[in-house]
């Protein structure tokens, strides 16, 4: 039950995203050709207008097919064919790639209409067909390239908050500074830390709930004591020392963690918005760290997700509930990164466009695409790794 639980929750993050693009793009004036959910080949799919509506047989992913998301270029059609069909249609051809030059792309449709039953139906012909249409994403004025795919981010972001939200408004969970379980072999267990123990001061200095993890990760390695109030009598603990482990310093302990009323509307939104703030703050972190070769055993791929997810759900609704929206952040934080074909890459060249004055040719975006695609293998490897091996490989 847990495993389709994370399989439905994170498809329901995917089609909040991509409707997000979706009725976004429909709302400034483009008409989306898909709207899949899933990759791969199409295990059923409906046509309503100009639009084809789909479930993929790979069902972790998404996408919604905007029609011509860079400028149509002399020759591109001609560069697809096979040279027998070039030369046998070359007059064609010419043609077309002339009215394309000249940027009469009402002609261009019309020179393209009649070489489409000559050279076969190909998915080149048709995504150039989609890019001479009036509603081509490129044709549209800047604002309007942004609000499309700013969308899918933009709504997944809020989800989390509204989530966030509503579960501070339903009840809280506030830090103690017990400790509730003591793992075996742990240099917590090796000191002779107890569960029940209530800590009072980590290194010499007096330590809050909340600052409990910081202190230990902040010596480093290096041996310190702890004072422990235990059965209403101070006990000092140590020497010990953290060990390092997924890149964090650790000592093997879980704090407890009480129930609380919920919140006010106000006080929880407050709340939710820091708590994301919290997250994308790690996450840009995170990520800096990862370009300088660090900290690639925090890397997870979806089936990480996966598990994660289900985990949460043998624990509880309102776990799974935490988790699915700190996974749908991750989501619109991970698609902002700059680089195609993620949103991030798209909005930074629209910008950049903006600048220029003037769309890239499709060339552009494809030599573009080959860095995010070359970081996504990267990030999959390493993200598998750690799934399926463990984060030493």
């Amino acid at each position: 039950m847990g495993f389709v639980a994370a399989i439905v929750g994170l498809a329901l993050l995917i089609l909040i995203h991509e409707a997000g693009h979706f009725f976004a793009a429909r709302a400034v004036g483009m008409t989306p050709r898909k709207f899949y959910l899933g990759f791969g080949p199409p295990l059923v799919k409906v046509t309503r207008g100009k639009v084809e509506y789909g479930i993929g047989a790979l069902p972790l992913g998404g996408y919604v097919k905007i029609p011509g998301m860079s400028r149509p270029s002399p020759g591109d059609l001609k560069a697809t064919l096979q040279p027998e069909v070039r030369q046998a249609h070359s007059v064609q051809l010419a043609g077309l790639d002339a009215a394309i030059a000249r940027e009469d792309f009402a002609d261009a449709r019309a020179e393209l209409a009649a070489l489409r039953p000559l050279i076969g139906n190909s998915r080149y012909a048709q995504e150039l067909a989609w890019s001479l249409e009036p509603d081509a994403y490129w044709r549209q004025a800047t604002w309007r390239r942004l609000v499309a795919i700013g969308a899918g981010p933009g709504i997944n972001l809020l989800f989390a908050f509204v989530l966030f939200t509503a579960l501070f408004m339903l009840s809280t969970t506030r830090s103690t500074n017990v400790i509730a379980r003591v793992e075996a072999g742990s240099p917590a267990a090796t000191a002779g830390l107890h569960a029940r123990d209530k800590i009072v001061s980590v290194a010499g200095v007096r330590v809050k709930p909340d600052d409990i993890a910081h202190a230990i990760r902040g010596t480093d390695g290096r041996e310190f004591r702890l004072v422990v109030d235990r059965n209403g009598r101070r006990v000092v603990i140590g020497p010990t020392h953290a060990r390092l482990t997924d890149g964090v310093y650790r000592i093997g302990i879980a704090i407890e963690g009480r129930a609380g009323p919920g919140e006010s509307l106000p006080v929880a939104a407050k709340d939710a918005l820091s708590l994301s703030w919290a997250v994308t703050a790690d996450t840009g972190r995170g990520l800096g760290r990862l370009v300088t070769g660090r900290d690639t055993n925090h890397v997870s791929s979806s089936v990480g997700i996966v598990k994660a997810q289900s985990q949460a759900w043998r624990q509880g609704l309102r776990d799974f509930l935490s988790v699915l929206g700190l996974i749908s952040l991750a989501l619109a934080l991970m698609n902002l990164i700059p680089v195609l074909p993620l949103d991030g890459g798209h909005i930074v060249l629209a910008l950049v466009e903006k600048l220029r004055g003037r769309t890239f040719a499709q060339s552009v975006y494809i030599r573009y695409s080959v860095v995010g695609l070359t970081l996504f293998a990267v990030l999959m490897y390493f993200g598998l790794r750690n799934d399926l091996f463990g984060s030493g490989g």
